[in-house]
């Protein structure tokens, strides 16, 4: 498969879930057509539920999201998601029968890469997908 790149951004107080979900499919279909059938399901799957839990994280924890974008070049698909809070993400201990508290372990999990860069006016969570 050659070098595809696509970019797509959103900016706004309001961004929601949504939104960024929308900007990952758009994207999404740059790639998928080039993918065997259940690596591009797995991929969309994947990255959808990275976009869900990271955004919902930032709405439920941080304030609100202040920019989201989605990168495809090359081999890996980057999500980056900017909200107003400082404190860095950590994976809270599981516990039995709590429906909540796994999102971070489950982002873990999924991404190649996960990076946080935490700045004077909140921080930026760059995930990144592999394509292969």
């Amino acid at each position: 498969m050659g070098v595809i790149e696509a970019v797509k951004t959103v900016e706004a107080k309001d961004i929601s879930c949504a939104d960024a979900r929308s900007a990952v499919r758009e994207v999404l279909v740059e790639v998928c057509c080039g993918l065997p059938v259940p690596r591009a399901q797995r991929l969309r799957d994947d990255a959808l539920l990275v976009v869900s839990e990271l955004t919902a994280n930032a709405l439920l924890h941080a304030g609100g999201l202040t920019r989201f974008s989605v990168h495809l070049t090359g081999d890996e698909l980057m999500l980056r998601v900017s909200d107003g809070s400082t404190d860095v993400p950590r994976r809270k201990t599981a516990v039995r029968g709590r429906p909540s508290g796994h999102g971070w372990m489950v982002i873990e999990r999924l991404c190649s890469r996960l990076d946080v860069e935490v700045e004077p006016t909140g921080k930026t969570i760059t995930a990144a997908l592999a394509l292969t």
